[in-house]
């Protein structure tokens, strides 16, 4: 990079007007995001109009491995990125330096283990996640899961190092990279599906091959990086940082293995209450899956916006500019919530419409789906502010607060309610589960927010 650019990067970041620069950062960090869920969207409706709802019930399924690999990215990715840019914002380049060339090296490490571990305990993952050896699910997820856990290397390491390519002020070619693979991917699971009838197994294969080309888009980046060159021979591990790194990341990476827990929580009571009920044990698996995969899009806008705020808050906080920190949360609060209350509405004026994008089903599907989306989705507004605290947090270098508002929605409130309001309501319970949750969240996290901005001691 040269001088000029790099001074142009920070002045930015310093001082820009607020919303167009957050546009700048988050417009293609959500268009990101959407291409990612994309990569579940797709293969989750082509497997329902091919496959039925067997298929979409073995998706669901497995969708933990994927929210695992996310936690993993997020860990790495984001504290890399969050550190790169305080030290950026503080003049530390040396400590910049060695931020991104430790996150590049954990990332690829770590992902080839996790993709090594997922394949052999596959058998052990798919029945803990709620498809039994003996039910109709678990042959549909022990095909699809067998070819999947050879890409997640690839999505992790591409994920990762998008949130670091963002830091840089490259946001749009971190989305570019992302939307070729969507791309890629659409095309291939058309291919696989019904020309070529490969079934589960070829939704997966697609998704494979497309991890596979962001991976290698991610990598043609950094010898190009801005902020300073990169080398190959340059590097390498440096354990105080991956640390460091680590902390700062860990407030997002615990949010999201509790997406996962509560995901295995979640099937395993559906699949057992489900059993008890008119619906039996695959519908509600199925319905299910193609909640969250509809939930991932208004969570990608809102993790989107985010991850284009990282840089700001912590370029700023580096260089203890906390108006413009503040300022940046308001802004972010507001997009994230507004965007919240049209997918609230979208849910519950059109559910019936929204399911059907994924297939069809019997009529029992689609009464459960419906009451599935008025009611557990019922107050989908209010998660779209977790993600944009626990990342104003980590940017901040307070993750410790992160922390609390990660455990908040998941870890203290969803999670029991799921294993306990069941007992006594039965699959009623588990739907009612979420709202609950979802609003005793939200008081946690505008409370935390309120608290630290009150340290800064600077008015709006």
């Amino acid at each position: 990079m040269s001088g000029r650019q790099k001074e142009d990067t920070e002045s930015e970041l310093g001082s820009a007007p607020l919303i167009p620069l957050i546009a700048k950062y988050a417009v293609p960090s959500i268009i990101s995001m959407l291409v990612g869920a994309a990569y579940n969207l797709t293969d989750q409706i082509f497997i329902g109009h091919v496959v039925g709802v067997l298929g979409n019930a073995a998706s669901n399924v497995v969708f933990p491995t994927v929210t695992l690999s996310t936690a993993i990215c997020m860990l790495l990715g984001i504290g890399t990125a969050a550190n790169f840019n305080i030290s950026q914002g503080a003049g530390k380049i040396d400590e910049a330096k060695k931020y991104v060339y430790t996150g590049l090296t954990a990332t690829a490490i770590i992902g080839l283990v996790t993709g090594l571990l997922v394949f052999l305990f596959r058998s052990q993952i798919v029945n803990l996640c709620g498809a039994s050896t003996s039910g109709n699910v678990y042959p549909y997820a022990m095909d699809y899961l067998s070819v999947s856990s050879i890409g997640l290397p690839f999505y992790i390491f591409a994920s990762a190092a998008a949130t670091t390519i963002r830091a840089d002020g490259s946001p749009r070619y971190a989305m570019l990279y992302s939307i070729a693979g969507a791309v890629l991917n659409v095309g291939l699971d058309w291919l696989f599906l019904y020309p070529l009838g490969m079934g589960i197994k070829g939704a997966a294969a697609a998704t494979v091959i497309a991890q596979a080309v962001t991976f290698v888009l991610a990598l043609l980046y950094f010898p190009r990086f801005k902020a300073f060159g990169i080398r190959m021979k340059d590097i390498r591990l440096s354990a105080p940082h991956m640390w460091r790194s680590m902390e700062a990341g860990v407030p997002t990476f615990i949010n999201q293995i509790l997406l996962m827990t509560t995901n295995i929580v979640l099937n395993n009571m559906l699949e057992t209450y489900g059993a008890m009920s008119d619906y039996g044990s695959d519908i509600p698996l199925a319905v299910s899956g193609v909640a969250q995969k509809t939930n991932m899009i208004m969570i990608s806008f809102a993790v989107g916006i985010a991850q284009g705020c990282q840089p700001i808050w912590g370029y700023n906080l580096g260089a203890k500019n906390y108006r413009r920190v503040k300022g940046t949360y308001i802004r972010a609060f507001t997009a994230a919530f507004a965007i919240g209350v049209l997918f609230f509405a979208a849910l519950q004026l059109f559910p019936l419409e929204i399911v059907s994008i994924f297939g069809t089903g019997s009529d029992l599907y689609f009464e459960f789906a419906e009451k599935y989306l008025k009611i557990y989705m019922m107050f989908v507004f209010f998660q779209n502010i977790q993600p944009v605290t626990v990342t104003y947090f980590s940017a901040t270098d307070n993750p410790r607060q992160g922390l609390l508002v990660s455990l908040s929605r998941q870890g203290l409130f969803l999670i029991p309610l799921l294993v306990i309001l069941p007992k006594y309501m039965g699959i009623q319970g588990i739907l009612a589960a979420s709202p609950i949750s979802d609003a005793l969240a939200f008081i946690i996290s505008v409370s935390m927010v309120l608290l630290s901005f009150r340290r800064y001691r600077v008015s709006l």
